[in-house]
């Protein structure tokens, strides 16, 4: 055994050596008195989202639900996209015709090696967070499975504005039962996949895409 390993194991028995015996969790009572709910009205949310997702270096635009089908060309036209990964359940209406689909469907998954030849993923998304600009995944329709949005090294993400939550406590509760009953997996965003682990020497696209576009409408 490491000596880190030996450390770590010590302070764990070091902080837990008060804690009877017969005592389980359920036990203790968990103050939760942080704020669990928002209170900022509906466009001002969508606001915060929108600043907070740009500050992460990501490209975000809102519009309405009649021009999406034109904004989504334009962004994969910008990018360069021409094999674009799409999720069982995305809605066809939004797929513009000047990209080839690469559907991935659960009887027919694509390879990792067709994923990582895509020139990207389009994705819908289960919710959103403002308060800290990120966006939740759960493997619903139209999102797909979590290899699509990392391997992939963009990402065309869609959010209905009345996904969008204030804060990251209301976004834990909208998830509630998608993780209870459904076991889903759960992914969240916060901007274009980037790491400062070594030498704090940003770099991106380590875990994930390295250009994510996220496109709101109501």
């Amino acid at each position: 055994m490491s000596n880190s390993k030996k450390e770590m194991l010590n302070a764990i028995r070091k902080a837990i050596s008060d804690v009877p015996e017969n005592e389980k969790p359920d036990d203790i009572e968990i103050l939760r008195t942080y704020r669990q709910e928002g209170d900022l009205p509906g466009n001002e949310i969508v606001n915060l989202f929108m600043e907070r997702v740009g500050e992460y270096k990501a490209t975000v635009k809102r519009v309405a639900q009649k021009d999406l089908l034109n904004v989504v060309d334009e962004s994969c036209q910008k990018e360069n996209v021409k094999r674009l990964v799409i999720p069982e359940g995305f809605r066809q209406e939004f797929l513009p015709t000047t990209v080839t689909p690469l559907f991935d469907f659960t009887d027919k998954p694509l390879s990792h090696l067709e994923l990582d030849e895509s020139d990207g993923v389009i994705t819908t998304c289960a919710q959103a967070v403002a308060q800290t600009g990120t966006i939740i995944l759960n493997a619903g329709n139209g999102q797909g499975r979590r290899a699509l949005t990392l391997v992939p090294d963009y990402h065309l993400c869609l959010v209905h504005e009345d996904q969008i939550l204030h804060l990251i406590p209301e976004g834990f509760a909208a998830l509630e039962e998608s993780i209870k009953k459904g076991r889903r997996p759960i992914t969240f965003i916060s901007g274009p996949s980037a790491t400062s682990d070594i030498e704090l020497s940003r770099v991106e696209g380590v875990h994930g895409p390295r250009r994510l576009d996220v496109i709101i409408y109501k």
